[in-house]
């Protein structure tokens, strides 16, 4: 990809701030018609029709990637009794959802999949996928205990066998507290903090801390824990060219903003040489790399990590972020990790209106896309990534609704594009303000990033 890193790399200074605010994608469940005939009936017409069949629909790449499909012709049937296309899963012996209730609700994929509330266990399986549904936010406690009752029940086709009036419960999935995660068993922990962060203040810094590590490593899983308050945390390493003159002091933080609110240019200036690690904007993130496939971090490294915390309440408030690095050894890596930044500077937003904005990022070389992942601020309503170029021109291969949360799709098996294709963003915003917005640095400016990762044959 290397047309892509070339022209991206460059912009890399200016994809440091991601911004934060009170949003939410959340709908309420419609309450079930009294006509529906059955338990199945009321999962299909409010709970899949309005969470999962925008995306699992005959011809999509959702559909394809998942070998799922959830429109009411075929729902039932691509669910039951079915294994499921995902080949962690199938190797442990999950069905999509079985029919053998208890015994079948640990060997429910479907069940995994929604579970929120049992996302710890849920990212221990590497190689499972995002949980679901993409993009949005969990279903309620009481759509997650309506499907199961109907699991526990044999998963009938046409029989009544839950109580409706467990999806008035419209409560969902909370995280959990801050707190630290234990120390990889074979890896890096990285602690940022706790520091302070004004009132009604942004504070954003750096922070460059080296890993002291004398032989080059190899990352397939990343964990990440930020304090409520956080909004991103994003782990940079620097390119080769950097000038020594530049590199940061260890262990010192380097404030993007003094107390007034103005700009610390000379804080900026070594980011034109920053390349993008990993990151998150979620407080608590588990990832884990494809079988085979993780992330060379050469020896003597050291990452920039770049913190953005927000306080909009009238006390001092305080941030913290811990990142864990898990690594494997050299001979069971298979492909080596590159990352995506596809990251528009150039557009206008004006006020007052609805804006479309689109850019198209092509690579030079046959890779293979493994992870997907939006960013933009809070006037963005939609976010998606379609392929330019071959026989799937056009194709829907990434959306989101959810600019503070956006998901983390994993690819499986991985979309390849071959040289001369590429991914064409199209991000749609509405400036409900009455100035034009562009690229900026601050949550009430805007930006347009798709972040990935990939690798080569």
């Amino acid at each position: 990809m290397k047309a892509i890193r070339t022209a991206l790399l460059a912009s890399l200074t200016c994809a440091i701030a991601w911004g934060c605010g009170d949003s939410s994608n959340a709908t309420e469940p419609e309450s079930p018609s009294s006509d529906l005939n059955s338990t199945w009936d009321v999962i299909q017409a409010t709970i899949l029709s309005t969470n999962c069949v925008e995306c699992h629909v005959a011809g999509s790449s959702f559909a394809r990637q998942s070998g799922l499909i959830l429109t009411p012709d075929v729902a039932y049937s691509q669910l039951v009794n079915r294994a499921p296309h995902n080949a962690a899963a199938r190797t442990d012996g999950l069905f999509l959802v079985g029919t053998e209730g208890l015994a079948s609700v640990d060997k429910s994929f479907l069940w995994e999949k929604i579970n929120a509330p049992n996302q710890l266990h849920y990212f221990d399986h590497a190689g499972y996928g995002a949980l679901m549904p993409l993009g949005k936010p969990p279903l309620t406690n009481g759509e997650l205990e309506y499907v199961l009752q109907w699991i526990l029940a044999g998963a009938p086709e046409t029989e009544h066998v839950a109580d409706q009036a467990l999806l008035n419960n419209t409560e969902r999935y909370e995280p959990p507290e801050f707190e630290a995660p234990p120390v990889p068993a074979l890896g890096i922990q990285l602690h940022l903090g706790p520091y302070d962060v004004a009132p009604n203040f942004e504070r954003e810094f750096y922070y460059y801390q080296p890993l002291d590590n004398d032989e080059e490593l190899f990352v397939n899983r990343v964990d990440i824990a930020m304090r409520s308050g956080s909004h991103h945390l994003i782990l940079y390493g620097f390119s080769d060219d950097v000038p020594a003159v530049l590199m940061p002091e260890p262990n010192v933080f380097r404030d993007i903003r003094d107390p007034s609110g103005s700009t610390n240019l000379l804080n900026l200036l070594v980011t034109q040489y920053h390349e993008f690690v990993t990151g998150t904007q979620w407080p608590l993130m588990n990832y884990h790399f494809p079988p085979g496939v993780a992330l060379r971090i050469p020896s003597n490294s050291g990452f920039d990590l770049n913190a953005h915390s927000i306080n909009r309440t009238g006390e001092v408030t305080q941030g913290e972020n811990y990142v864990n690095l898990h690594t494997i050894e050299s001979r069971e890596v298979e492909h080596v990790a590159e990352l995506l930044n596809m990251n528009n500077l150039d557009f206008s937003l004006p006020p007052n209106a609805v804006t479309t904005v689109t850019r198209t990022f092509r690579t030079d070389e046959r890779i293979h896309i493994f992870q997907l992942f939006s960013h933009a601020h809070e006037h963005m309503t939609e976010f998606k990534a379609f392929i330019d170029g071959g026989s799937r021109s056009g194709e829907l291969v990434y959306i989101a609704y959810d600019w503070e949360h956006p998901p983390i799709l994993e690819l499986d098996p991985p979309l390849i594009l071959e040289p001369g294709q590429g991914l064409r963003l199209e991000a749609t915003y509405n400036n409900t303000t009455n100035r034009t917005l562009r690229f900026g640095l601050l949550s009430v400016d805007e930006m347009m990033i798709l972040f990935g990762a990939y690798y080569v044959d």
